[in-house]
């Protein structure tokens, strides 16, 4: 029965890693915040027009509310990797 290897993260001769790793990380981070705060506004939007309210109070709540999950998201991503 043959192993599966992993092969090792791809490092540059000097150790370090090769700096696309880098930017696909930080790219799928904005990417993940995005779609976080874009889908809170969504709902936000949505439930005040079914509610029809003079003022947008959903928006605000969930747009405050998506901001701080992204940010929550994020720091946890950071603090794992």
């Amino acid at each position: 029965m043959k192993k599966l290897s992993l092969k090792p993260k791809q490092l540059l001769p000097d150790g370090t890693r090769k700096p696309v790793e880098g930017y696909a990380k930080y790219t799928n981070l904005a990417f993940q915040m995005l779609a976080i705060i874009g889908i809170g506004i969504f709902a936000g939007v949505k439930i005040d027009q079914w509610l029809i309210l003079k003022f947008p109070v959903f928006t605000v709540i969930f747009s405050i509310l998506s901001v701080a999950g992204a940010i929550y998201s994020a720091i946890k991503d950071f603090l794992r990797k």
